[in-house]
């Protein structure tokens, strides 16, 4: 399994239209809004990396009033 979280930074009055978006995407697990640097954390499982990968560059960085994302890929220690 991967697990990916990503960091969203949405232009201003788009977190809600984000949040429902994200809500549709299959992969994603979660999403909750957050306070400074980013507007949304979204965590997105998915059974191996080219479909993580897939997931965070088609769906989620293509949706409308997305401006910025840093992604955190989890690993198992």
């Amino acid at each position: 399994m991967a697990v990916g979280f990503v960091m969203i930074v949405t232009a201003a009055g788009f977190e809600r239209s984000v949040r429902d978006a994200l809500d549709s995407i299959e992969l994603v697990t979660g999403r909750w809004g957050v306070f400074g640097e980013f507007d949304i954390i979204t965590k997105i499982e998915a059974d191996d990396d080219a479909t993580l990968t897939r997931c965070i560059i088609e769906d989620v960085r293509a949706i409308e009033g997305v401006v910025d994302t840093r992604t955190l890929i989890g690993a198992e220690i």
